[in-house]
């Protein structure tokens, strides 16, 4: 059956070592598209970070952020779906976090909010620099969580905790698995994220199938990390990247080159140009 949507994750997977698209997987999803085949952006990332790089590839389908916790139509700015994160289960991530003495930090489709300009914020920040105020991620200091939490508990969707401590990271990791009303992934070893119970790529790809009458044998996903898996397993075609955890590549359908040998690209040409 021919693959009528494309989702691709963005670290690791569309863009490569040094956070670029290259031409040749910016060149196989502009003729997918002129094909009629929706491509669209699936990541960890802020929505408004992950529209300013739907952007750049030139796609009008909707884009799913946050790791499937809000999903927006480009073309209309419609709200498709949104999955809070919540009051009560901010607050175990924050104790959690503290115990281990690591910076969490909480985002909205536009916003951070972080006790200190480390990691995921600093990152933002740095990005802020070059782009447009209306592309640039609002970064938040808080000195007083409960306050923030209440204040955005309607718009709150994840956290992510990311420390250079692996080990540690472990450890917070396996707590918060056994926390209910969460659930709980890794994009790469250095972190943790954190979204309400049921959110996931694989479930945000089944909302866009749903949202464009499609079957699961009419869609291919792409990604390279645990975050992914969900997505990967959803797909008719599941494609891991040559980079991509072992996690991932046991259990895709295909493994491309990697994110610095345009896997993406070929990926696309094999199986849908």
């Amino acid at each position: 059956m021919a693959c009528k949507l494309i989702c691709i994750d963005m670290d690791g997977t569309l863009l490569n070592s040094n956070d670029e698209i290259s031409r040749r997987n910016l060149e196989a999803i502009r003729k997918a598209s002129e094909n009629g085949v929706q491509v669209a952006i699936s990541t960890g990332r802020l929505f408004v970070s992950a529209n300013y790089y739907a952007d750049l590839i030139g796609v009008k389908t909707p884009v799913i952020a946050s790791n499937g916790a809000y999903i927006r139509d480009k073309n209309t700015d419609k709200v498709i779906y949104k999955s809070l994160l919540g009051y009560e289960n901010c607050k175990k991530v924050i104790n959690v976090a503290k115990k281990y003495d690591m910076y969490a930090q909480f985002n909205t489709y536009d916003s951070i909010f972080t006790e200190k300009l480390v990691y995921s914020s600093k990152f933002y920040s740095k990005m802020n620099e070059t782009l447009p105020e209306d592309r640039r991620v609002n970064i938040k200091i808080t000195s007083d969580w409960d306050e923030s939490f209440k204040k955005y508990k309607n718009e709150i969707l994840k956290c992510i905790v990311i420390d250079k401590d692996c080990e540690k990271l472990k450890l917070i990791k396996e707590e918060l698995l056994k926390e209910k009303g969460i659930q709980v992934v890794s994009s790469f070893r250095n972190n943790v994220e954190v979204m309400a119970k049921g959110v996931s790529k694989g479930n945000a790809v089944g909302i866009l199938a749903d949202f464009y009458n499609l079957t699961r044998e009419e869609i291919m996903c792409i990604g390279d990390s645990e975050n992914d898996l969900s997505m990967i397993e959803f797909a008719g075609i599941g494609v891991a990247m040559g980079n991509g955890d072992e996690l991932i590549k046991r259990s895709s359908d295909y493994i491309t080159d990697t994110n610095d040998e345009d896997g993406v690209a070929k990926a696309i040409e094999k199986f849908v140009l």
